[in-house]
């Protein structure tokens, strides 16, 4: 039997999601890994209907009767592996994730969505691998295990990420660089991660922001000498309607603000990697144009005005200035570097002939 020595706490921030978080919570709390090596702590981020009730019910019934600590907002199983459950007003993934990160104890730190789950074996396989690829001058200080992608009707979608087939060990740079490509993953919940990472301007994630993983995930990359990356499929992510990426069916022109932080973060990247891996700087341009190219496809034709100054100056603009990077870039293909030329001329006229072609005007 394995002898693990180190300790691990899985944080899983939950907001009105009554139906799917017992089935995270069960996938979670029966890890393979040692009961004494490790903790949940649950984040109720203020939910509005029986998510925390629920969580409470289920680690009385399964893991014995909770105590009390300091106030009602804090709750604790008194047996089995350590289980907390915490409760704050609504303030978003972000500000409930760190919450779990300030009150967790453990050596490593994973994140799990709840209306996600993960095989029973995930955490024990992760952290065999840190420590079968550790060494004393030189830690594996973070782990990745593949995922895969699953519909509301329970059947497999394509990969978002594809799994290597067999284990990888890379460097943060290079990390980076398949993030910047869209061939990584960004996501902390594939991830253990140690707790001296979130430390310094890491340590936590950006609140109100969506996309929070891939901005606190390429800073923190610069402190990371080697990622172990394994091809076991053992995270599962779960499509529900409704997510912060969905367009609304009953607003025509909705427009998810994920599209315009994506191109926020993709100007930050470009800011550190000039900065800390200049050598990767064309990639990091290309990524700047493809997350620009993704927005433009995106947002309704109806807000595509000179008065949306986001839209003008942070997209248009930048297209326009770097006219020569979309000819030039060895990273884009021939089909991104024709979409992107044409709506750097004309965007709105673009557009608009695009959605008559396709018969949606």
């Amino acid at each position: 039997m394995e002898l693990f020595t180190k300790k691990i706490s899985v944080i899983i921030p939950a907001y009105n999601i009554e139906d799917l978080i017992v089935r995270c919570l069960d996938s979670v709390c029966n890890q393979t890994y040692p009961d004494e090596l490790f903790e949940v702590i649950v984040v109720d981020d203020g939910s509005t209907d029986d998510t925390y009730k629920r969580a409470e019910d289920y680690i009385k019934k399964t893991w014995g009767k909770l105590r009390y600590e300091e106030d009602e907002t804090f709750l604790k199983n008194s047996t089995g592996p350590s289980i907390t459950l915490l409760h704050q007003e609504n303030g978003g993934s972000s500000k409930a994730r760190n919450l779990g990160i300030s009150a967790a104890t453990g050596d490593y730190i994973g994140f799990v969505d709840a209306d996600d789950y993960i095989d029973h074996h995930m955490y024990e396989v992760l952290m065999k691998a840190i420590e079968e690829n550790s060494t004393e001058d030189e830690p594996v200080l973070m782990a990745q295990i593949s995922r895969d992608e699953i519909a509301e009707d329970g059947t497999k979608l394509p990969d978002v990420c594809i799994p290597p087939n067999y284990v990888n060990i890379i460097s943060g740079k290079e990390h980076l660089r398949t993030l910047l490509m869209h061939t990584g993953d960004a996501s902390f919940c594939t991830k253990l991660t140690s707790k001296e990472l979130f430390t310094g301007g890491c340590k936590g994630f950006p609140e109100g922001e969506l996309n929070e993983d891939f901005f606190l995930m390429i800073h923190m990359l610069k402190k990371v000498k080697k990622l172990v990356i394994l091809p076991q499929q053992y995270y599962h992510v779960y499509y529900r309607s409704g997510s912060n990426s969905r367009k609304k069916a009953d607003q025509k022109d909705y427009f998810p603000p994920v599209f315009t932080d994506i191109v926020r973060n993709s100007d930050v990247a470009l800011k550190l990697v000039k900065k800390s891996f200049p050598e990767l700087t064309d990639v990091a341009i290309r990524f700047c144009l493809i997350q620009r190219l993704d927005y433009l496809l995106h947002i309704p034709i109806s807000k595509m005005t000179v008065k949306n100054r986001f839209y003008k100056k942070n997209v248009v603009g930048f297209l326009r200035r770097h006219m020569r990077d979309i000819s030039s870039n060895r990273y884009l293909s021939k089909k991104d570097k024709m979409y992107l030329l044409i709506l750097a001329a004309a965007p709105k006229a673009a557009r608009t002939i695009h959605a008559k072609v396709r018969g949606l005007q």
